[in-house]
């Protein structure tokens, strides 16, 4: 069986998409970042709940408090990416669901009342966003560099508040020079899929 899409989308959102480490100075337009999420947003979550909140960090000076809740491996490229965006999951979603779910808007109320139901719910469906946001981000032909090396309390108290949590910091930009490490191994279709 093939796939839909032709080879060089393929290798564009996946076989030759890597992680990035270093960058180019081109900047990353507010344009290309629309362009990404008007993509992204259709991929699905449940109930349509989409808690991905996206923080961008475009001024030095918060570029400047974001680098410093870094791991220390993940700080010069952090420091150094055209843009950096902070994934966090909105863990009060469930305000949008009479919006977002029109036709049973008594999710809200049925599903999510209790806050840790919530905060499952938003961390699951966010990270689902996060993948999205990830393969939008080659799909405009731009790099990704997902990061959870940092201090997940700090970048909460400093950029978030307490309805949203951090997922993952992700460095964005066309890559750089030696921009990711060699290729490391996948495991194979036998190792991961069983049919019972």
């Amino acid at each position: 069986m093939t796939l839909a899409l032709d080879s060089a989308a393929q290798d564009l959102l996946f076989r030759d998409a890597r992680t990035a480490n270093t960058f180019t100075d081109e900047p990353v337009t507010e344009e290309q970042v629309q362009a990404i999420y008007d993509l992204v947003k259709y991929g699905p979550t449940a109930f349509n709940q989409s808690p991905l909140r996206v923080v961008l960090v475009r001024s030095e000076d918060a570029r400047e408090r974001l680098v410093q809740h870094m791991s220390e491996g993940n700080r010069a490229k952090t420091a150094s990416a055209p843009l950096v965006a902070i994934l966090a999951a909105d863990n009060e979603f469930h305000e949008e669901l009479p919006a977002l779910f029109p036709h049973f808007p008594q999710a809200k109320d049925m599903f999510f009342a209790e806050r840790p139901v919530r905060e499952r719910a938003a961390g699951f469906n966010a990270a689902l966003q996060a993948a999205y946001f990830i393969v939008g981000v080659r799909a405009a032909g731009l790099a990704a560099g997902p990061m959870t090396g940092f201090d997940f309390a700090g970048v909460q108290k400093e950029f978030l508040d307490d309805d949203h949590t951090p997922l993952m910091i992700v460095n964005i930009g066309r890559p750089g020079e030696d921009a990711s490490h060699p290729r490391s191994p996948r495991l194979a279709y036998d190792e991961v899929v069983t049919t019972v």
